[in-house]
């Protein structure tokens, strides 16, 4: 085999052998694209994926009884009405770009304010032993025991000029019923507590405004009682709790905390227990009072009901009244009924008994004038006789009299003082003659 030969054979095998190599680099390298490729691929899907559940995670559902607002890197996100979110789902940027605060807008919450009662131990308040007697200081110490001040008179009863300087002590319990109405305000005016990991936003909220609420509540009871008697404060039903729930929104309005006060109850109130039973005595010697003065009213409008019927009352303001005309009063008397109308009627007869018969008399007088002036002893003894027939006409007993010799010294004793029973009737007088 020539040289050639041998060249051209070792040529051969090393380009075999070269091209063995560049075929197991281009294998290898494709392995390797494919392998990239499907790294990639894999890597983009969970991109996507990702991407999906970012934005996914940024669905939020508002409650039926929530609303919502947007905070977008702190500050609220939106304009007018776009700022709060109502019930549904909604979709926001997910945290840490967008926060979404959820508030119970229609959740009522109860707020017992105890602090205007009168100091109680444990035992007391847990009423462990309810027949004990719980033990009474001397003196109310004003450092833990809670009170307010009520008038002495009613505002109306005042003298004018009194300072309204004496006042009684009352203690209270009341409960309150509030709700946040304005979200946006609520969050921007009202103090909250940084909310801890596993903590609730709303029972946060109601913790963090509990000794806003409480003190505003305070001064609102204390401000209305001062206007009221210890009488009316006890009784109270409603009066006093209307008047409390509108000082209490009325400062929580001018703070713009954005809560609204449902209902305010009274659920207990008494005087201080170091007076109990000068105060029991004050009650029934009131009730007393009170029951005479509603059994005076009451005697005094039957009386003059019996008296004048219906319009007796207004008949007796109309003659205090000088303002009155007379066609007015005159009126009202002759609508007057009862004893009143009978002793008029009686009046008006008599005074027309009267008139007749004055009248009757005068003439009678004026037609004996003439013979009165002819003969005045003859008629001056006509109307003596008259009379006293008259006179013995209508008596029931009649003692004749006549005077007899030897009479002088004697004494004629009659009993004109006797039981009207024995007494002769007058259509049958008796005489009697003594000496």
């Amino acid at each position: 085999m020539t040289e050639q030969s041998k060249k051209d054979n070792e040529d051969q095998k090393t380009g075999a052998a070269q091209q063995l190599k560049r075929d197991e680099f281009d294998a290898a390298g494709k392995s390797l694209s494919d392998a990239l490729r499907f790294s990639f691929m894999i890597l983009k899907v969970i991109m996507i994926i990702l991407v999906i559940a970012f934005l996914a995670s940024g669905f939020r559902t508002v409650g039926p009884d929530e609303k919502a607002l947007v905070l977008r890197f702190g500050k609220i996100r939106g304009v007018t009405e776009e700022r709060v979110l109502g019930p549904g789902a909604h979709w926001v940027f997910p945290y840490p770009i967008d926060e979404v605060v959820k508030i119970p807008v229609e959740k009522k919450v109860n707020l017992a304010v105890n602090s205007l009662w009168y100091y109680q131990t444990k035992d007391e308040i847990l009423g462990e032993d309810p027949k004990r007697k719980p033990r009474v200081a001397e003196k109310l110490d004003p450092t833990r025991e809670g009170y307010s001040l009520t008038r002495t008179t009613r505002r109306s009863d005042e003298i004018l000029g009194s300072d309204g300087s004496d006042y009684n002590i009352v203690h209270s319990k009341w409960q309150l019923t509030y709700k946040i109405d304005d979200i946006e305000v609520f969050f921007k005016n009202v103090y909250v507590n940084e909310i801890k990991p596993g903590q609730i936003y709303f029972d946060v909220i109601t913790d963090s405004i509990k000794p806003l609420l409480q003190n505003v509540f305070e001064e609102a009871v204390v401000t209305a009682l001062v206007n009221y008697t210890i009488d009316e404060a006890i009784k109270s039903k409603d009066t006093i709790p209307r008047h409390v729930k509108r000082l209490v929104q009325q400062e929580l309005d001018s703070i713009e905390s954005g809560i609204k006060v449902v209902s305010v109850y009274l659920t207990d109130i008494t005087w201080p227990r170091q007076v109990d039973e000068a105060f029991l005595a004050s009650i029934r010697a009131s009730q007393e009072s009170q029951k005479a003065i509603s059994e005076a009213k009451t005697s005094a409008e039957n009386t003059l009901n019996e008296a004048g019927g219906p319009v007796a009352e207004r008949l007796l303001a109309t003659l205090k009244d000088k303002s009155i005309t007379e066609e007015k009063r005159e009126y009202l008397w002759l609508q007057l009924a009862g004893s009143a109308q009978e002793r008029i009627a009686e009046a008006r007869a008599y005074r027309t008994q009267v008139v007749e018969t004055t009248k009757a008399n005068a003439e009678y007088l004026q037609q004996l004038l003439p013979e009165y002036r002819k003969r005045p002893e003859l008629v001056i003894q006509k109307i003596y006789q008259d009379t006293i027939e008259f006179v013995l006409i209508n008596a029931d007993e009649k003692f004749v009299i006549q005077p007899t010799e030897g009479a002088a010294g004697k004494e004629l004793r009659i009993m004109i003082n006797r039981d009207p029973s024995l007494k002769p009737k007058s259509s049958q007088p008796s005489e009697q003659t003594g000496q």
